[in-house]
């Protein structure tokens, strides 16, 4: 890549994550080419000065630097793999950076191909929310080493306070999924200390005040609870994508023949909200299976879903294509709720962007 110039960016996915991020790129001064599969989540940047192409491919033909920020596995690998992907698409020395939380073989898998090809691939999951993204303090979890990411790292820290290499290709998102396991289980603690405040006639706002300040405070806790208190659903982070996290981590688990008890009753409840219509609402809302049937549904939510024969042969996205086995990884149909850790946790999840 030249050091006499500021390198070409090509960024490839700006929902909610990507397009502050990429922002961030562009207001640091890099020639920036989006694409996006919905064209209109990228008008803002393209207003603000960021070329519009068609594809992927045509995104990423001239950049030294492509980012992609998916929403699933099946998305990274037809972004990548496929025949018009970005490793046959781009030129030789470019690097690709995955920030999406996807599969750590998957992510081995493409950095290999990419070395094959004199490029330079890894995974670079990230953690901090929609807030972080805006902010530009997102902290990385890189899947290589400092010496192979220094090229990159002036764009890097365009949108991120910390980034730690964890030395592999896939570390990264080995990493990200032990992060979401933990927080996972920061969500369910605090709707059970919810539920158990109010049904005890307990002030739930000073309770969490409380609990914030002891050994059962956590991020999660201090930053989402409230909003679950005040009745606010809006994603910062979406709950299916913490569904997608957790069948990652579920299938990396059972891959390595251990049990996660904890990972399994979160996606139990999670799989659950997104069943119930949900799964677009951020993670906060988890606290509503534990509400009445008509604040539940006042929320947006329908219990009677359970028992459709449409849940039970999988949800859909916005485009129309099976998430819900994919969801979870698994490949069976839970539409009855229950954990699904009799049942194999392989496969890659559905897309969504």
């Amino acid at each position: 890549m030249s050091v006499s110039r500021k390198p070409k960016v090509a960024f490839i996915g700006t929902g909610i994550m990507g397009a502050p991020i990429a922002g961030h790129i562009l207001d640091a001064g890099y020639d920036l080419t989006v694409h996006n599969r919905t064209k209109s989540k990228a008008d803002g940047l393209v207003a603000k000065g960021a070329h519009w192409a068609d594809t992927p491919a045509d995104a990423a033909k001239d950049a030294d630097v492509v980012f992609t920020m998916l929403g699933y596995p099946s998305d990274v690998e037809d972004v990548y793999l496929t025949t018009n992907g970005l490793l046959r698409a781009t030129k030789k020395g470019a690097y690709l950076i995955d920030l999406t939380t996807s599969s750590s073989q998957l992510a081995h898998d493409i950095y290999e191909a990419a070395e094959i090809d004199d490029k330079h691939a890894f995974d670079c999951p990230v953690t901090g929310g929609e807030d972080g993204a805006i902010a530009g303090t997102l902290t990385l979890i890189a899947g290589t080493d400092e010496k192979t990411a220094a090229p990159v790292l002036p764009i890097l820290q365009t949108f991120s306070s910390k980034i730690y290499y964890m030395g592999g290709a896939g570390k990264g998102q080995t990493t990200k999924l032990c992060n979401q396991v933990s927080l996972a289980a920061c969500m369910i603690g605090y709707a059970d200390a919810i539920a158990l405040a109010e049904q005890s006639d307990v002030d739930v706002s000073q309770m969490l005040d409380v609990v914030s300040h002891g050994m059962g405070g956590s991020v999660a806790l201090e930053r989402l609870a409230p909003k679950s208190v005040a009745g606010d659903y809006k994603p910062g982070f979406l709950s299916e994508h913490l569904r997608k996290d957790i069948g990652l981590a579920l299938s990396q688990a059972e891959d390595r023949g251990i049990t996660l008890p904890g990972a399994e009753t979160a996606f139990t409840l999670y799989d659950m909200l997104c069943q119930i219509g949900g799964k677009r609402m951020g993670t906060q809302a988890i606290t509503l299976l534990y509400q009445e049937e008509a604040t539940a549904a006042a929320a947006g939510l329908d219990w009677s879903l359970l028992d459709a024969e449409s849940i039970v042969k999988g949800d859909e996205d916005d485009d129309g294509k099976s998430n819900h086995k994919d969801g979870c990884e698994c490949g069976h149909d839970h539409g009855n709720g229950e954990c699904c850790h009799h049942h194999d946790h392989k496969g890659d999840v559905a897309s969504n962007n």
